[in-house]
């Protein structure tokens, strides 16, 4: 296996008691890549990550992290993690933008260590990168979701990770303002060569930042470049959105419920 391999899934599997959420799924993730992983609805995209985050076994198959096998894997500040979950934080939790920043060092450090001057001017420095060290005295309760995002990506930025994983982070974002959070992850892959792993629906817009696209309906049909997607059909989408209106997977996407 290559060096620059962040993640391999291998033939991986997982059951649910007795559905099968994700079956047979080959999946890799290399160094410097910004891949979208889109699919309908109960599409497996969320276990998948999960299974990546080693918060769940897989039922089949393995899971390599950083050319290291999962179970033996404990190097986790390494990777940096956005759950849904973020999209409805308490916006009335008493804290300003720079001490939800450097909340993201707890892990790091410990929960009982003091943090120092230097490390508040991690957080500054990461809030800078997201573009958000103007707002680093504001009451976290003040922003909008956009900057709400900003700030939890500058929060997981700053233990300096390798691979960010996002899911779903434009949920409660205007639509106006996708674009720019996009454009901002684009400029992070570029600038930082993070790697970066997104669950999405907004699958017109992503196509124009992220480097490569994965279609997944409980198992990844489709794996390469934004070109390659682009350039493919509805017939050749069909395995992914099967229980879709193929009218729908171009252009007109729109989000489906289970």
């Amino acid at each position: 296996m290559s060096d620059c391999k962040i993640v391999e899934v291998k033939n991986v599997s997982f059951k649910y008691e007795k559905e099968w959420a994700v079956e047979h799924v080959n999946f890799s993730l290399d160094k410097g890549q910004f891949v979208a992983l889109i699919g309908p609805n109960g599409s497996g995209k969320s276990t998948l990550v999960k299974l990546i985050l080693g918060l769940i076994k897989p039922t089949v198959g393995s899971i390599q992290v950083f050319n290291e096998l999962i179970k033996r894997f404990n190097n986790w500040q390494e990777i940096g993690y956005i759950s849904q979950k973020s999209n409805s934080f308490n916006a009335g939790f008493p804290a300003s933008v720079l001490e939800v920043v450097k909340s993201g060092l707890v892990s790091r450090l410990g929960m009982f260590r003091f943090l120092k001057r230097e490390h508040t001017q991690k957080a500054l420095e990461a809030l800078k990168v997201v573009e958000m060290e103007e707002f680093a005295r504001s009451s976290i309760g003040e922003l909008s979701g956009g900057q709400l995002q900003r700030v939890f990506i500058a929060r997981a930025l700053i233990s300096a990770p390798s691979l960010l994983i996002l899911d779903e982070p434009t949920v409660g974002i205007d639509a106006k303002h996708v674009t720019d959070f996009y454009d901002l992850l684009g400029r992070l892959n570029k600038k930082t060569g993070i790697t970066l792993l997104m669950i999405t629906h907004d699958i017109d817009t992503i196509t124009k930042h992220a480097t490569h696209i994965a279609c997944m309906n409980k198992t990844i049909s489709f794996h390469g470049t934004s070109d390659e997607y682009n350039q493919y059909n509805e017939q050749d989408l069909k395995p992914s959105y099967e229980h879709m209106d193929q009218q729908l997977i171009r252009n007109n996407y729109v989000e489906v419920t289970s």
